[in-house]
């Protein structure tokens, strides 16, 4: 049976995936992160969670979190966040520029890449970096 939480796919199942699908499940992977991060700092109701988590998941807010941590990318991470900037989405939300949701499509794809391959240390220390204060 598969672990799906500690997961570790072989790199050839990692490259078969595209740069949007690895941003679909990236996507999940923060946003679970978030929601974790908000709970453990004490947001009671659900709708205050909600909110506060929809004022983290929002491509503005993960274009500006992946701006605090580009600088720190591997050369390999760097690629993984690039492949998915450049994919080509089918739409773009309202409230995001083009810029703003690229950006947050190139963080979701090195979220998904970094949950397959196992990497939660890894996760950890990015986001950590990008909830500084």
């Amino acid at each position: 049976m598969t672990d799906y939480f500690h997961l570790n796919a072989a790199p050839d199942e990692i490259r078969a995936i595209s740069s949007l699908g690895l941003a679909h499940l990236g996507d999940g992977v923060f946003e679970l992160m978030v929601r974790s991060w908000l709970c453990l700092r004490g947001k009671a109701t659900a709708r205050g969670l909600h909110r506060a988590a929809v004022q983290y998941v929002a491509a503005p807010a993960q274009a500006a979190a992946a701006g605090r941590i580009l600088p720190v990318l591997t050369e390999e991470e760097a690629d993984v966040f690039r492949r998915g900037r450049n994919a080509s989405p089918h739409s773009i939300p309202q409230h995001a520029s083009r810029a703003e949701y690229q950006a947050a499509t190139g963080l979701e794809s090195l979220f998904g890449w970094l949950y397959l391959r196992g990497e939660t240390g890894r996760l950890n220390q990015l986001f950590a970096l990008m909830m500084e204060e």
